[in-house]
């Protein structure tokens, strides 16, 4: 056998591998195309991990927003002043569903969250809104609720029934009006315009 420089080499001739090894040009596309490999391969492996963490922030966010409209809506029913005042304010909901419920007195958001707000199955209150987590599979759904039953008689269209405002692209017009006293409780109606 002859001792050529060259892999496999082999009386003279040169092997197969010989070019590949010989050609830094076509040495470096290997390795920018294997760097590149292991680069995308780091990048999906961290995006397992960080997508889920980072879906539950989004969620608490949105949680955080949708109490801050109970709130806002809270504030605009006890400031509304007397018979005949009303407001009309912009809202949108994004995720879960806005609920008023005129037979029970209540309005309250439901949403889907991957992000455990409070502890399942049991109700904790911030300030007036009363918040309640319970578990499914991988996912949560919370419940946020301001009952106004002792203080407000809530209607929908002038009427004590239920309604549901899902997510939108575009928000809603809301009209909150108060129209006078039944029954030693004030009259709070709300209307979608």
């Amino acid at each position: 056998m002859n001792k050529k420089k060259g892999f496999l080499a082999e009386r003279g001739r040169k092997g197969p591998l010989d070019n590949v090894f010989e050609n830094k040009a076509g040495q470096i596309w290997v390795e920018t195309v294997i760097y590149t490999m292991i680069a995308f391969a780091l990048i999906g492996l961290v995006l397992t991990f960080a997508r889920p963490r980072i879906e539950e922030i989004q969620d608490k966010g949105t949680i955080e927003q949708s109490i801050g409209v109970l709130e806002e809506i809270d504030q605009i029913i006890k400031n509304l002043g007397g018979p005949g005042n009303q407001r009309v304010i912009m809202l949108r909901v994004g995720n879960g569903a806005l609920n008023i419920d005129g037979i029970y007195n209540k309005i309250f958001f439901e949403l889907e969250s991957r992000y455990e707000y409070s502890e399942p199955g049991i109700s904790i209150s911030i300030g007036n809104i009363d918040v309640l987590t319970e578990a499914r599979a991988r996912v949560y759904d919370i419940t946020l609720t301001r009952d106004y039953e002792s203080d407000y008689n809530i209607t929908y269209n002038n009427v004590d029934n239920l309604r549901k405002l899902s997510s939108a692209s575009t928000p809603y017009r809301i009209l909150i009006a108060d129209k006078g006293e039944t029954e030693g409780k004030r009259v709070i109606n709300i209307e979608v315009l």
